[in-house]
């Protein structure tokens, strides 16, 4: 069994920061790439930032240049570092983990159950 935790969610004024953790816990052979998703109320959840194991990231327009995603692959956890919030970034925000499990043959995709980010502005 696998579940992904996030935290470090919360409220802050615009052009403030934020730092998001997530981590993949249970029984995992690997996790081949972590992310973030958000979903603002009434919208459809949408792609944030993701990193592969190898390091490639992939980052949505709305956020390239404002935040980061790392990942420490030995302890298959992922952080978002969120700087210059502004209002339209207020969100849930969700982890998600692609991990191969013990057996080193299934793979899945597992999510958290999300964490709010607030931006007043």
């Amino acid at each position: 069994q696998v579940r992904v935790v996030e935290s470090g969610g919360g409220l802050v004024q615009a052009g403030g920061s934020l730092r998001l953790s997530c981590a993949a816990i249970g029984s995992i052979f690997r996790c081949n790439a972590m992310g973030w998703y958000r979903q603002a109320t009434g919208k459809q959840r949408e792609l944030v930032a993701t990193k592969s194991r190898s390091g490639t990231t992939n980052y949505a327009d709305s956020v390239r240049d404002r935040f980061t995603i790392s990942t420490d692959n030995a302890k298959n956890t992922a952080f978002l570092q969120m700087n210059s919030l502004k209002s339209e970034d207020t969100a849930i925000y969700f982890c998600n983990a692609v991990c191969t499990i013990r057996d080193g043959i299934v793979t899945n995709t597992y999510w958290g159950q999300g964490t709010q980010v607030a931006v007043s502005s």
